[in-house]
């Protein structure tokens, strides 16, 4: 066999090592992508009415400091809608792009110690969430004394 010849014969070989080298990469992301969207409640959530069982909103979770924020992105209701039950400086301030939830930190499975807000009752909550069913739920629980109510919000 020439050299020439050996050069050529090892060129499809090249081509399917980089193929297959392309391939585990992009499966190796995906599922870093995926594992990581079921183990953190970062993201956006489809907000369930629990008194309703009415979608109301988008609210956006976000991670800053080790810390758990949630900031509406849209509401499904009323767009547009101003805080008019807020008082103080948010008075009729509007509810989209407002951050009703801050300040909860991961642990065991769980994220607490945070407050999360509900603008229609101008009430502010100690806070938990949970995910649940592989991370496509999460379960927002809002404190009041010994009281709670839980809401669970669908993964968008």
């Amino acid at each position: 066999m020439h050299l020439k010849s050996a050069r050529t014969s090892l060129r499809p070989v090249k081509f399917v090592f980089a193929a297959l080298l392309a391939a585990v990469m992009s499966a190796s992301a995906t599922a870093y992508a995926f594992f990581s969207a079921s183990d953190s409640p970062v993201g956006s959530w489809k907000t369930i009415d629990d008194e309703t069982g009415e979608t109301k909103s988008i609210v956006k979770i976000y991670e800053v400091d080790g810390k758990i924020y949630g900031r509406v992105d849209r509401l499904l209701l009323k767009p547009g809608a101003l805080c008019e039950a807020c008082e103080g400086e948010d008075h009729n301030k509007p509810i989209e792009g407002m951050v009703v939830m801050w300040g909860l930190s991961a642990d065991d499975g769980e994220w607490s110690g945070g407050k999360i807000f509900d603008p229609q009752k101008n009430k502010t909550y100690r806070c938990k969430i949970w995910l649940e069913d592989g991370g496509r739920k999460l379960k927002v629980r809002g404190y009041l004394g010994p009281f709670f109510r839980t809401q669970t919000w669908i993964r968008q």
